[in-house]
Order: structure tokens, then sequence, then C-alpha cells
């Protein structure tokens, strides 16, 4: 059915050829041949059964795109609420645009480089953007988080996702060590980041790394 349409449009260019523009019935058959030599040529090498217009790789949302998103919120609190960029940011992160929401991230730190969960966030999609890899540009984001808010959690927190997901866990836990021992005792973020080193030692225990006992445990 799908070539009925292309057979209508050459016999109507064929009627409005010869009798609409008067074409010389000597040269019907000159037309004709040279429509007959386009159907040809589209029999050859066009696609009529497909759709019309080509389809893409449209990334989809994932559950453990919008769990980095909350679990990077739960370091600033409901009481510091993100900058309209940010928010942007994150709706396109929770649909796996990743270079869209770098981009969103990077007006935010135009417009306030003083933004530490813009920064954050950058090395966090910066990081989904490479598919887990913790690029040049994820480092330089997560340190400028550092710099500006060093009794913050947050950069080394992720830094050290990143680097389990780099494959580098012991990197991960010396810099997850050293948040726990110098964080204040009054810390809430500690218990829940004891916890996770926690974890990470019994990963490398199977993974049959030997590490020292974790400081402040």
């Amino acid at each position: 059915m799908s070539w009925l349409p292309v057979i209508a449009l050459a016999m109507a260019a064929f009627v409005v050829a010869a009798f609409a523009l008067r074409l010389p019935k000597s040269g019907w058959a000159l037309f004709g041949a040279a429509l007959l030599f386009g159907l040809a040529g589209y029999a050859m090498h066009g696609s009529p059964g497909y759709a019309g217009s080509p389809t893409e790789n449209v990334p989809e949302a994932n559950p453990n795109n919008a769990a980095m998103v909350d679990a990077r919120r739960e370091f600033f609190g409901a009481d510091s609420l993100p900058s309209r960029y940010v928010t942007i940011a994150d709706g396109f992160a929770r649909n796996g645009q990743f270079e869209d929401s770098a981009n969103m991230l990077l007006n935010a730190i135009s417009q306030d480089p003083s933004d530490v969960e813009a920064w954050v966030g950058l090395g966090n999609a910066l990081v989904e953007h490479a598919d887990g890899s913790l690029t040049p540009a994820a480092l330089y984001a997560y340190s400028q988080a550092e710099q500006l808010a060093p009794q913050s959690p947050a950069s080394a927190y992720f830094l050290g996702i990143g680097l389990l997901r780099s494959g580098r866990p012991e990197e991960a836990r010396r810099i997850w060590a050293q948040l726990i021992e110098n964080a204040p005792t009054d810390a809430e973020w500690v218990e829940p980041m004891t916890l996770r080193l926690e974890r990470l030692d019994a990963m490398l225990t199977q993974m049959g790394g030997q590490q020292p006992a974790a400081s402040g445990q």
C-alpha cells in the first residue's frame, strides 16, 4: 500500500503536464519515460515502507538519575533552595539529558560563581554524560565546590562516587575516610557517611583488597 501514493503522484504529474500545462503530444513519451525512470530509481534506493521522519536516540528517564538528583539535594537541605537554573538542570538530568543539564548548570555558575550546589551538580552531570568516567572537567567542578564550601561533604561524597564508577575504589575510600576524620563531631551526615564507608570496606574485602581500619569508626 505504501507504493500507491508514489504511483498516484506520478500519474498526477503526467496529467498536469499533459493537459494543464499543455505538453505537446510529441513530448508525452519522453516525459512518461522520465517518470518511469524516477520510479525505477526510487524502487532501487527508496524505502517506502519506513516512516517519513528519522528516529533519534532520545535519552530516557531512569530511576537512578532521579536518585542522584535527590541525593545531592539532601546535602543542601530543604531550607537552601536551588537556583532556577539548577532546578531546570535537574529536570534535564532526571530525563537523562546530561549535556543539556551541564549547559544549564554552566549558566547558573556564570550568574553566581559561588553557587556550590551548581558546581556539585555540574560535576555529577559531566560524570554521567561521560558514562561514569571521572573527567578532568568533572574533577575541576568538584574541586571548585570544595574550595567554596570546605565544610560541606557534598563534593567529597560525589567525587568518591565518581572514583568508584571509574574503577578506583581505593581512592574513593581514602577520600571518604578523610572526610569523616575531619568532620565536626556534631555533623549529622557523619553517621550515614560512616555506613557508606563500611559498605565500601565490605565491597573491597570481597574484592580481596586489604584496607586499614577507618578513622573515627
